[in-house]
């Protein structure tokens, strides 16, 4: 049986993202912008339903312009999810504003509206130091899996506060019928090596003020001004794609619907593999969608009390995974409890350390093989014998 590594969620070409960098090459447009991110950004719009979109270096870089176009500044606070990425929270550093991190619910794992109220609450009287309103509030589509954006974008609307979506995770993902990072004022994709469609390294800014994406453009090419000479009135960022990634993410785009599939049907084969372990007296919970979601199933992933499983812990499971050359991740540990983040404000609803602490992220690239699921199968029946 092969022994070669099988990855958490690995890049999975198409068949034309070589045809698009050719033409970047055949054509001399090697230079960081050119007709393939016009190309690429106007697939991102087609594709999510949206008006505007720019095309940049990473999802944090996205976040980043952001939170600078909606004036987030120092000691301004900022609502954010804190079951996720650090790449979520490190934008409000850099901005020398302070994080209040809002835990998750049970059903979606994302940002619960009940605390997200309780904390705009407490910051309106004064609770985190000064009495004032948020400038922005952060939910994140954690692992493909769409946030309850009815209830934030409620209790958003209710004070006035402006709403980014961290869609880095959940690209092709919908919330009742509606593409996730199209609901806030600004939306945020990531297409890093390990997202579901990838250009190496590479992001997006997305929304329907077609002004916050000309500024988020202009701030992204160094902020400089329109003069026959180098001149800046603004800092600047050199955040701007390349059109070489750009042409890999127009060959991506073509494919992701048969991405969103593939993942699907990962998640498939994980919930019939579990079934039948769960028949023999375990109990294995995979999360399932809430009525109106659609999850492009990012990544597939399992809840092991070991109280409800004989002992066997997540860690045991990763473990024997690990032995056999196959890749499997905890659940993110919540920002509140990262060294960097822990002195923060954090209004807890117990659902996100719950998380951490049972939680794992199994193999779900697209390019998973039947023979990969063999060796994935084998090693977790040893474990559930």
């Amino acid at each position: 049986m092969s022994t070669e590594k099988i990855w958490l969620s690995s890049p999975h070409m198409g068949s034309n993202e070589q045809k698009f960098v050719n033409e970047a090459f055949d054509t001399n447009w090697i230079a960081p912008l050119g007709p393939h991110v016009n190309g690429f950004e106007e697939d991102i719009q087609n594709y999510n339903k949206v008006s505007h979109a720019a095309a940049l270096t990473s999802g944090t870089a996205a976040i980043h312009l952001s939170l600078i176009l909606n004036n987030v500044g120092a000691g301004d606070y900022v609502l954010v999810q804190s079951f996720t990425f650090s790449a979520t929270v490190n934008p409000i550093a850099y901005q020398g504003a302070t994080p209040i991190f809002i835990d998750s619910e049970e059903d979606t794992w994302n940002m619960c509206p009940k605390a997200l109220e309780v904390a705009v609450q407490n910051c309106l009287a004064g609770k985190y130091g000064e009495a004032k309103l948020p400038k922005a509030i952060i939910p994140v589509h954690l692992y493909g899996m769409p946030a309850n954006m009815d209830a934030i974008m409620a209790v958003a609307n209710a004070h006035g506060i402006p709403v980014i979506e961290d869609a880095a995770e959940s690209l092709g993902s919908t919330y009742h019928d509606k593409h996730t990072g199209t609901f806030g004022k600004m939306g945020i994709y990531s297409f890093n090596g390990n997202k579901i469609i990838t250009t190496s390294g590479g992001g997006a800014l997305v929304s329907e003020d077609a002004e916050l994406i000309q500024k988020a453009r202009f701030l992204a090419t160094q902020a400089r001004d329109n003069a026959p000479h180098y001149q800046h009135s603004h800092v600047g960022y050199n955040y701007r794609l390349s059109n070489v990634l750009a042409g890999i993410g127009r060959g991506q785009m073509q494919v992701l619907n048969d991405r969103i599939a593939q993942r699907r049907n990962n998640f498939k084969r994980y919930e019939s593999f579990f079934d039948k372990v769960n028949r023999k007296g375990f109990n294995i919970v995979l999360q399932q969608e809430p009525q109106g979601s659609f999850s492009n199933r990012w990544l597939s992933c399992i809840l092991v009390n070991p109280s409800e499983n004989k002992g066997i812990s997540r860690e045991d499971i990763r473990l024997a995974l690990e032995v056999d050359n196959i890749e499997s991740r905890p659940l993110w540990k919540p920002m509140h409890l990262q060294p960097v983040f822990e002195k923060y404000p954090f209004v807890s609803t117990g659902v996100s350390e719950l998380l951490f602490d049972i939680g794992l992220c199994l193999p779900s690239g697209s390019n998973l093989t039947d023979e990969d699921f063999d060796r994935i199968f084998s090693s977790l029946e040893a474990i559930f014998k």
